[in-house]
């Protein structure tokens, strides 16, 4: 662990998985559910990997208001005032801008990781080994760190990030992002594999708490001019009153818009990390071991016959006997079951926002 009390972790956790429907709903996203049933949700896995690196007084957690009993049943041991409450969704660059505001308050010099609640990580090693290199690169230089995730197939689900053509990417070096590149359809995610100076956008990012609020001054000044209204109010006892009162006017963009996509001081460590970012239920049935038809059973009381290449879901006491179906998506849950097509997937995001509107 780091005896450097300059650093710290914050863990994005707001987000409702509704890809992942109906495990994940509205009152239970994916992040605090057990999806991969080893015994731990997703946020637990998260967070106990970074108490590798610093304490637990060190790791924030910023999530939406309604999920802060759900945060602090999953992790105990997290003081009250190190989760950050958003009172309303505006994606990923408010969120980002306000911990940077609350960590300047109490450390000047905080430096800080920012990560998703809900990916996967297999190699931990390597990857608190990157995360640590990126800490030291931040607190010597004014530069903006992102994790490159070492693309292993042409994905069309991930961003993309770009490096110099004129450089080969080596896992020891730190690279200067040319650009980002939006989810590319498959012909020019096989341009990106094929052309060797592209990296999967893990989403994981490094940066100084002074520096990054400085980057929204210049970038995204909308943002970070509504949430400094009355900067005193920052670890007060009236700070969530007034971040329910401001936050809700900042735009809702993401970061990667907001600053990493204007931002001239924006670098990469290509990491070999055994990375997975679970999206969707495609990505889980990749991910897991599978049986001699390449399927993927979670539950007890599941029985397969002639079932190839699907992923079934059930935590259900009673038996489910499922026989002759081919790339489906099963998923059994008290108040609704689910049976896809696998390559209709994109659809059930659309379809669950229909079903609420119509509830």
């Amino acid at each position: 662990m780091s005896k450097n009390k300059n650093r710290y972790i914050t863990i994005m956790a707001g987000g409702v998985g509704s890809r992942f429907w109906p495990a994940s709903t509205e009152d239970t996203p994916k992040q605090f559910l057990d999806i991969l049933g080893v015994g731990k949700s997703l946020l637990r896995l998260t967070f106990e990997r970074f108490l590798n690196l610093v304490p637990a007084d060190r790791i924030l957690i910023v999530t939406n208001k309604k999920y802060k009993k759900l945060t602090q049943l999953h992790l105990p041991e997290l003081p009250e005032d190190n989760i950050l409450c958003e009172p309303s969704r505006n994606n990923t660059a408010p969120c980002v801008a306000y911990t940077a505001l609350r960590l300047k308050t109490a450390n000047p010099d905080a430096v800080f990781v920012t990560a998703p609640s809900d990916h996967v990580i297999l190699k931990e090693e390597a990857f608190l080994k990157k995360i640590t290199k990126a800490f030291e690169y931040v607190e010597n230089n004014n530069a903006i760190v992102t994790l490159g995730i070492q693309p292993t197939r042409p994905d069309t689900g991930y961003g993309y990030i770009e490096i110099s053509n004129e450089e080969k990417i080596e896992s020891r070096k730190i690279h200067r992002v040319t650009s980002f590149k939006e989810k590319p359809n498959e012909a020019l995610a096989q341009s990106y594999l094929d052309a060797k100076n592209y990296l999967w956008n893990g989403g994981i990012f490094i940066w100084k708490a002074v520096d990054l609020i400085e980057s929204f001054k210049i970038n995204a000044p909308d943002i970070i001019s509504v949430l400094t209204e009355d900067e005193s109010q920052f670890g007060s006892t009236s700070e969530q009153e007034y971040i329910d009162r401001v936050y809700p006017n900042t735009p809702s963009i993401s970061v990667d818009y907001a600053i990493l996509e204007k931002a001239e001081n924006v670098y990469t460590i290509p990491a070999d990390i055994g990375w997975s970012d679970l999206g969707t239920w495609n990505s889980l049935h990749a991910f897991l071991d599978k049986d001699q038809n390449l399927s993927v059973t979670i539950g007890d009381k599941t029985h397969l016959i002639n079932t190839t290449n699907s992923i079934i879901r059930s935590d259900s006491a009673k038996i489910v006997v499922i026989k002759g179906l081919d790339d489906y998506i099963i998923v059994d849950e008290p108040d609704a079951l689910l049976i896809y097509p696998k390559g209709d997937e994109q659809e059930i995001k659309k379809v669950v926002k229909e079903i609420v509107s119509n509830s």
